[in-house]
């Protein structure tokens, strides 16, 4: 006679190590710290930022222009080192297969999508904010040859430039991350991010010549992602008033999350 064993149950097993939000953030934290990349874009971004601004700080001299325009300029440079950078830190994990362990270990794509954002955006900000710090001292040193300083004294014409500046650094960045999650390749989202940062400025000023038909797209030019950052940090005589810059640089990060949250729900990783 033969005695049947009872059938096997699968019990679940509390080992009260559960994926929270903060662990995924964690999890992205190191991600991008052990990419080479991540530090030579950093590093590069810091040599870019602080060479232009000491050449420009030697080379511009003229009444009105004050020191703390030299330290903010370089972002037109940088911007897309920031981009670049944002679109890698997705497309990378795609390229060799680990955004599939990365789905299995937590399958919201919501948070995945969020904590991504969060890390790329906040090391972006505060990298970005130590580079331009040393910046405004390398510029301080090169104009105080001529009794000229950065007047920490008033922070909308020091302090509040090189925040904004680095906020709209992380602003770029996450652009980037927005085309990785959407286009999945680094190719196209790289394209894709230099082309809405640098291309599409550079295309849009052929029309300043073209009359007063073509006039709606200067009007509209102002509202890209680069010119919108420019209004923000430098607001006097600025295309857009302060409230609609911030506004427009915060539109372009909700609607390039949103559309990257469509596609993580819309496709298998």
């Amino acid at each position: 006679m033969t005695v049947q064993a009872p059938p096997l149950r699968r019990q679940h097993v509390d080992t009260g190590h559960r994926l929270s939000f903060v662990r995924a953030v964690r999890g992205e934290w190191i991600k991008l710290a052990t990419l080479r990349s991540t530090w030579w874009s950093i590093g590069i971004a810091a040599i870019l930022t602080i060479g232009i601004a000491v050449l420009i700080a030697q080379a511009i001299d003229l009444p009105g222009f004050e020191p703390i325009q030299a330290v903010v300029m370089p972002i037109q440079f940088t911007m897309l080192l920031a981009g670049i950078l944002g679109a890698i830190s997705v497309t990378g994990e795609y390229s060799t297969g680990m955004i599939r362990s990365t789905m299995a270990a937590n399958p919201k794509r919501g948070s995945v999508l969020s904590a991504k954002a969060v890390v790329v955006g906040l090391f972006m900000f505060v990298s970005s904010l130590i580079i331009f710090t040393a910046a405004a001292a390398a510029v301080s040193a090169v104009v105080a040859s001529r009794d000229q300083v950065i007047d920490w004294g008033d922070p909308t014409a020091s302090l509040l430039p090189i925040v904004v500046s680095s906020l709209a650094m992380a602003v770029f960045a996450l652009i980037g991350v927005a085309f990785g999650f959407i286009l999945r390749s680094g190719a196209g989202a790289i394209a894709a991010t230099v082309g809405l940062l640098f291309v599409l400025p550079i295309v849009t000023s052929f029309f300043a010549v073209a009359g007063e038909a073509w006039a709606w797209v200067m009007d509209a030019a102002n509202y890209l992602p680069v010119a919108a950052a420019q209004s923000a940090i430098l607001p006097e005589g600025a295309a857009l008033e302060g409230p609609v810059a911030y506004l427009t640089l915060a539109g372009w990060v909700a609607a390039g999350m949103l559309a990257a949250w469509a596609m993580l729900h819309t496709r298998d990783a």
